[in-house]
């Protein structure tokens, strides 16, 4: 992990240093104290304990007409502080006769790994002096500092090489382990960071209270394992929140951060409540035995998925019930029901405004195969049945003309949905799904109130806030159902609002 962390300090030191060595040779006078900088204070964000922090930079200007020497730069802690620099190409900890040319500037890097557990004060302070005497001047580093609890794939004592998960008496090629029964409960004490696939094994639960945090590093996940079970306790007041382990600002909202939550065929009783899972691959990768099911393979409520780089949920012949669910934004799909399977959604938000790449694919996809390809490029292609489609007072939109697709392949197998009261973005103006008799909106047997090509008038698409204003064509265009309150926990009326928001009056 250092390593990885220290090569781009290295890769800039070589250039720097490069092109320093083309200087021609010139004089100099000692700096006299009017150095400017980018930055008065390098903010190096939150890290966590032994984690590596990212490179930050700082310009330090030479306004005069010139060329100056820098006696001395050192951190004030010295050679005991959590700090390293990297000034000019040169990285150390204190630097003597730094040269810059006459209006020009030089590049102080800084970076920190910081053990929580060796310090006093988690917000870490150190400062970066410049020349001594009078003609001192500084630049502050503050770092915020967090506890965690790690979850680190097992390594192979012979050889130290990372473990990979056995999935079904297979090794895989996913780095990871299983959870120990001591570490089946997450609390909100500390925050969780995983690095690998943490898996749930067969006949245990793992439960995760309110306000606990759980951050995923790079290519990370959570897998609930055939038998297995998941169980999300978020509150109102305190959501269980899952994201990547980037806690600078500029990473809020990064999708591809970690990788997926999957819940394999043959898990039971997963349920998840009042969560935010945000910044990966797929939020939810959902398998199920729709053929053999008795039960829900999950039942999600008040939870909000966003910002993922393929699907948002992607369920697999599985059986998903969903209230109050919002899933905004995602690269491809925000709410794949595929294989078939049974999905039933009632007061949900599915909004895709994605616009870091072309998207050709709807925000909602309902289809009843899967098509696979050999090494040799044959392809397989199955059919499941679709048990049930159904979306009740659920607004479906995004800025593309088509966000709700029905792909049936025609072999016989069993295709059921039903659609009431839902606004759905569906501008067909090419025709391009004139011969598709699933999309006969007029089909009363199948649709009923439909709402087409409506304003749905989000808060703000680009900060994923979908909340519904008082111009939204949802407001009062829903039935009565068993979810009589909203996301938010405000009280829906007698004639509810689209969606998993009742309206509120923008400021």
């Amino acid at each position: 992990m250092i390593k990885k962390l220290i090569q781009p300090m290295l890769i800039v030191a070589i250039i720097v240093a490069t092109v320093s060595s083309c200087r021609k040779d010139f004089s100099t006078v000692p700096s006299f104290g009017n150095l400017e900088f980018s930055k008065d204070t390098v903010f190096l964000d939150t890290i966590f304990t032994n984690i590596g922090s990212a490179t930050y930079n700082l310009r330090v200007y030479n306004r005069s007409d010139k060329a100056i020497t820098i006696p001395e730069i050192k951190l004030e802690n010295g050679i005991t502080s959590n700090y390293r620099l990297n000034v000019d190409g040169i990285p150390g900890k204190q630097f003597e006769d730094i040269e810059i040319l006459a209006k020009d500037s030089i590049f102080v890097f800084v970076e920190t790994t910081i053990d929580f557990d060796a310090i006093s004060d988690p917000l870490y302070t150190d400062r970066i002096l410049f020349d001594n005497g009078d003609n001192q001047q500084d630049v502050d580093l503050v770092t915020l500092v967090r506890n965690a609890n790690f979850i680190f794939p097992g390594r192979t004592p012979s050889t130290m090489e990372i473990d990979n998960l056995f999935l079904d008496g297979q090794l895989t090629n996913l780095q990871g382990r299983f959870l120990t029964d001591s570490e089946l409960r997450f609390t909100k004490e500390k925050p969780y960071v995983i690095y690998g696939f943490a898996a749930v094994p067969a006949n245990k639960t793992l439960t995760i209270e309110a306000g606990a945090t759980i951050h995923f590093h790079n290519n990370s996940g959570l897998i609930v394992d055939n038998g297995g079970t998941l169980k999300v306790n978020g509150t109102l007041e305190e959501k269980v929140v899952f994201q990547g382990d980037r806690l600078q600002d500029a990473f809020s909202r990064v999708s591809g951060q970690w990788g997926t939550i999957w819940m394999r065929s043959g898990s039971v009783e997963n349920e998840i409540n009042h969560a935010q899972i945000k910044n990966g691959v797929v939020g939810l990768l959902v398998d199920g035995d729709i053929e053999s099911s008795t039960e829900p393979t999950l039942r999600l409520k008040n939870t909000e998925v966003y910002n993922q780089t393929a699907f948002g949920v992607l369920g697999r012949q599985a059986w998903i019930e969903g209230e109050n669910v919002v899933i905004g934004n995602a690269g491809q799909v925000c709410f794949g029901g595929t294989v078939g399977g049974s999905y039933h959604f009632t007061h949900s938000t599915f909004a895709n405004y994605w616009n870091r790449s072309l998207r050709t694919l709807p925000a909602v996809l309902i289809n009843n195969f899967l098509t696979t390809t050999d090494d040799d490029g044959n392809e397989t292609t199955i059919t499941r049945n679709l048990l049930a489609a159904n979306f009740t007072n659920c607004i479906i939109e995004g800025n593309n003309n088509i966000e709700f697709v029905l792909d049936r392949l025609p072999d016989g197998s069993t295709f059921e949905y039903n659609l009431k009261n839902c606004l759905i973005q569906f501008d067909d103006f090419n025709d391009s799904f004139k011969n598709n008799a699933e999309l006969n909106f007029s089909d009363a047997t199948r649709y009923e109130n439909i709402f087409l090509n409506k304003n749905p008038d989000f808060k703000d698409v680009s900060k994923e806030e979908f909340i519904i204003g008082e111009n939204s064509d949802a407001i009062g265009q829903g039935r009565v159902t068993p979810v009589t309150s909203d996301i938010l926990g405000v009280m829906r009326s007698a004639t509810p609002d689209l969606g998993a928001y009742q309206h509120i009056t923008f400021n």
